[in-house]
């Protein structure tokens, strides 16, 4: 009987050793501060950075390296801290243009939900196009 009751809390201690390191080793990656986010929050996680990132790609129609210069040590690499494009600043400077209007005009103060966003402007261009085109005149009779 002791065996048994032995065996059960090895079992049940190891198990919830194997979890306690699953949840410190996720904890610890998604609380990482992100280097030279001046915008963004520093603790954002992976996955809400990627999904940001990936939305000004389908927005302006650009890949990262519109943005983020290459490496030093690799140049088929990028070096997402770097500030040495200046693309990077005004992608921050619109940022907060857009923060701005969405919640001055639009009351909008909570996190992913904005009504002017990057391709609200930018339709897939790398720049708005800042001409308007008027529909033709209606066919005389």
């Amino acid at each position: 009987m002791y065996q048994l009751h032995k065996k059960k809390f090895l079992v049940g201690s190891s198990l919830f050793l194997i979890l306690m390191i699953g949840v410190a080793a996720t904890t610890v990656q998604d609380k990482k501060p992100k280097p030279n986010l001046k915008v963004l929050p520093k603790d954002i996680s992976h996955e809400e950075l990627e999904k940001i990132m990936k939305g000004f790609n389908v927005s302006l129609g650009v890949k990262c390296n519109h943005c983020h210069a290459p490496s030093k040590t690799n140049p088929k690499k990028l070096d997402f801290s770097s500030d040495e494009k200046p693309e990077k600043d005004v992608a921050r400077s619109m940022m907060r243009m857009t923060a701005k209007v969405n919640k001055k005009y639009f009351n909008y103060v909570e996190e992913g939900k904005t009504v002017l966003t990057c391709i609200t402007c930018h339709n897939g261009k790398e720049h708005p196009e800042s001409k308007i085109t008027l529909p033709p005149p209606p066919p005389e009779r």
